[in-house]
């Protein structure tokens, strides 16, 4: 069986990607081919990433662009026109290959999807709305009005009477007059409920209805405890991320999740309190905010490899 690569290994698949596209455009810089030779000088991972996908590239050159463009997980028309002005065929499948072995396929596949730090609002009807957020994706059947979470996190707000169905891969929801967040992480899936009231049906054990202010984490074997869940977590569909009290090494947990790259930090700082209300737009903006109202200095070897240290004062 294949192990699940880690998020740093898709980070690293994605940025050489990323750079090949950039040479393969003929827009690259001078500037831009000396920040490629640091991102692989930086991290041994990054050259190894890099040197596969040159392989890639050489052994895919000589397709038809008829067979080439075959290869590509169904992209819709404004995704393919837009990667094959930016690519051209010859790095177009290495760079799709590639990034496909570090990401599940059904998430390429998604009729809804965002990518790290994007997050997204779509009107799924007159009554009913959908919000992604970081690196997720859904599938979406309207006739029948079920939604489908793949990976990450959305948020359903339905006004009318007529219920969407919410499934996922420890239950399904029911979901009218309510407005709901679902997270799907390793191996949950937490549901909450800010409007209304919600039907769940866990793959095993009891259905049950969660009210307005609970939560409940589904999981494989059945449904956990029903709690009261956090106010500040629904804060990204607003763009903020909120935290009062909250330990360091949470927040930047959660903060790592929208940007691209490695975020590290000295576990001595893990157990440092963090109160405010930051902006998504910005998770640079965010860690300068952090060096300057806490003891913690942010190293930036490359735009994606970010590492936070103890600040040491200075004597004399």
């Amino acid at each position: 069986m294949r192990v699940a690569p880690s998020e740093e290994t898709r980070e690293v698949a994605r940025a050489a990607a990323q750079w090949l596209a950039l040479l393969e455009s003929g827009g690259a810089s001078d500037a831009d081919h000396a920040r490629l030779q640091h991102w692989r000088a930086s991290d041994s991972r990054h050259e190894n990433a890099w040197q596969k996908i040159q392989q890639l590239r050489q052994r895919f050159a000589g397709l038809p662009p008829t067979l080439a463009m075959a290869t590509l997980d169904r992209p819709d028309p404004a995704r393919r026109a837009a990667l094959k002005r930016a690519l051209g065929v010859a790095a177009l499948v290495p760079a799709v290959w590639l990034i496909s072995r570090e990401l599940p396929l059904e998430v390429w596949r998604a009729d809804l999807h965002t990518s790290t730090g994007e997050r997204r609002k779509v009107q799924l009807a007159q009554d009913s709305s959908l919000q992604l957020n970081t690196d997720s994706a859904v599938n979406v059947d309207l006739p029948a009005r079920q939604l489908t979470l793949i990976r990450g996190e959305m948020a359903l707000n339905v006004a009318g009477d007529s219920a969407f169905i919410v499934n996922a891969p420890y239950g399904r929801m029911i979901v009218n007059h309510s407005d709901i967040s679902v997270r799907l992480n390793a191996r949950d899936c937490q549901v909450c409920v800010l409007r209304g009231s919600v039907q769940l049906q866990p793959l095993h054990g009891p259905a049950l209805v969660l009210q307005q202010g609970q939560q409940v984490s589904l999981q494989a074997s059945g449904a956990g405890a029903v709690t009261a869940f956090d106010a500040l977590m629904p804060g990204w569909r607003d763009g903020v991320l909120m935290a009062q009290n909250q330990p360091l090494g949470d927040f930047l947990r959660e903060l790592s999740r929208y940007r691209s790259g490695v975020l590290r930090w000295d576990p001595a700082l893990e157990s440092l309190r963090i109160t405010g209300s930051f902006r998504l737009d910005d998770t640079d903006q965010v860690l300068a905010l952090l060096a300057a109202s806490l003891p913690v200095d942010v190293h930036t070897r490359t735009r994606f490899w970010v590492s936070l240290v103890p600040r040491v004062e200075k004597t004399g």
